[in-house]
């Protein structure tokens, strides 16, 4: 089998053809550690690669697998995971020069779980300063960029991740949500990302931005979502809201289908400004759920929108986590996240409060809407594909900061879970990314109504040409 070959293979099936062994863990790795050697350059998805490590970790495997050992659900398959999240012996830098030689000495729980599982790390991945933003670039790793068109942003924070993914620089990567940072890289490089229910998966250390964050996947294929997820999920007692998990058998469960589910789609939520090609590919897709068995109704407004709750939560993390180190980094750190500092610190206790009485009061809202329905659907992003290097697109200057992004920060303060998942290309060739969100706890549902379209309409066999 050849490198590129191995390297675009679904993950659950390198897993399988590694037990089987007609695919070594050495060539699994190989293929990946390959592709970053020959793709990162041009497309800065990974800040830190630990080649050297991997290649000695995927010959352990290799020897595991000869001697007949156990082998875990992901033996000798590679992953990566974003630079917010804590790796031991590894760099962990925030994407900021504040913390470039930050090494931790323990994983997070999800790195804990994968590496027991018998993944095997190849690397960082890139994100902006502490995932402040939609896009990848930060003063410390430059500008990354989208697999489709290096012209164009990956989306963030989670872009470094996304941008692997899709060009075939590791199958598997964990990403981090903190208002749609998993869901906005995702449909910007047609992949699928899921951020599950609050607690569902760990979280650890505490992120800047508190509850509103989430960790999850970002594969080419569902399948391999539902098992990244199976892996992660349940409690640790370094996340005092972690819980344990639900029970359900996220891969088997995919089979279930998405018969007879009542599902609202929403092109603008009632306050969106949605690109016209944007619409017309996820209003297309919207539809497909007719054809497998949902019943689809059309919900022009869903609710009020919620930015004024969003904003003060994640700009006063922010601003706390950040405001100490401004007398010695202020002219060392992204502009744009200095003026997110500067807006938190201008925040009241009060007014903090009043937006988590307004975030109780609003998932009560949300709440109500999915007693009437399984599933809501909407466009993932108002907007397409936009230049690298930008903090967001032309037409939403003059707008809030986070119009463009209008469809996925609500869920960041409800904690239900969210996918986007791959529905189509614009006119010039770029990827769009539909939202399923369902209720608290229905992780599965999502996860089956995602694997039914991408039956219905296959994606993984989409790959940019670079």
């Amino acid at each position: 089998m050849q490198l590129d070959e191995l390297a675009f293979m679904p993950a659950t099936d390198v897993a399988e053809a590694i037990r089987k062994k007609r695919v070594s863990p050495v060539e699994a790795v190989e293929a990946a550690l390959s592709r970053i050697e020959r793709v990162n350059p041009r497309l800065n998805a990974y800040c830190t690669v630990t080649a050297e490590a991997a290649r000695a970790d995927a010959r352990a495997a290799e020897a595991a697998v000869l001697r007949g050992d156990r082998l875990g659900p992901l033996h000798g398959v590679p992953y990566s995971v974003k630079d917010l999240v804590i790796t031991r012996g590894v760099r962990t830098a925030f994407g900021s020069r504040i913390y470039e030689h930050n090494i931790p000495d323990e994983d997070a729980p999800v790195v804990e779980r994968l590496r027991a599982a018998g993944g095997i790390l190849v690397g960082k991945t890139t994100t902006p300063e502490f995932g402040w933003k939609g896009t990848t670039d930060s003063p410390l790793t430059g500008i990354s960029r989208n697999p489709w068109d290096l012209t164009k942003s990956p989306g963030g924070s989670s872009g470094g991740a996304a941008a692997a993914v899709a060009a075939g620089l590791g199958p598997l990567a964990v990403g981090t949500d903190g208002g749609g940072s998993i869901r906005i890289p995702g449909s910007f490089c047609g992949v699928f990302g899921l951020k599950p229910t609050c607690g569902l998966v760990p979280v650890y250390p505490v992120p800047t931005t508190g509850t509103l964050s989430h960790v999850g996947p970002m594969t080419r294929t569902v399948r391999d979502a539902a098992l990244m997820l199976a892996i992660m999920a349940g409690p640790d007692d370094r996340d005092p809201l972690s819980f344990p998990a639900t029970g359900s058998d996220f891969v088997h469960e995919l089979e279930t289908g998405a018969r007879d589910l009542r599902v609202a789609w929403s092109p603008t939520f009632g306050y969106a400004q949605v690109a016209p090609d944007v619409r017309r590919v996820t209003e297309a897709a919207a539809l497909r759920f007719q054809e497998l068995g949902c019943r689809v109704e059309l919900v022009e407004r869903v609710f009020e929108d919620p930015d004024p709750i969003w904003a003060p939560l994640f700009y006063a993390g922010v601003a706390a986590r950040l405001q100490d180190a401004l007398p010695v980094w202020r002219d060392r750190i992204d502009p744009g996240l200095l003026e997110v500092i500067e807006e938190g610190k201008r925040l009241s206790a009060m007014a903090f409060k009043k937006a988590e009485f307004g975030r109780a009061a609003f998932y009560q809202d949300v709440r109500k809407l999915f007693l009437r329905y399984d599933l809501l659907l909407s466009p993932t992003l108002a907007t397409v594909p936009f230049a690298a290097g930008m903090e967001r697109p032309l037409e939403s200057h003059g707008r809030s900061r986070l119009s463009w992004v209008a469809f996925t920060y609500p869920f960041n303060l409800t904690g239900q879970p969210a996918a986007t998942v791959p529905c189509g290309f614009t006119a010039d060739g770029l990827p769009v990314g539909l939202q399923i969100v369902g209720a608290r706890l229905q992780d599965v549902l999502v996860l089956r109504a995602a694997a039914a379209f991408e039956a219905a309409v296959p994606w993984a066999a989409s790959r940019p040409t670079l």
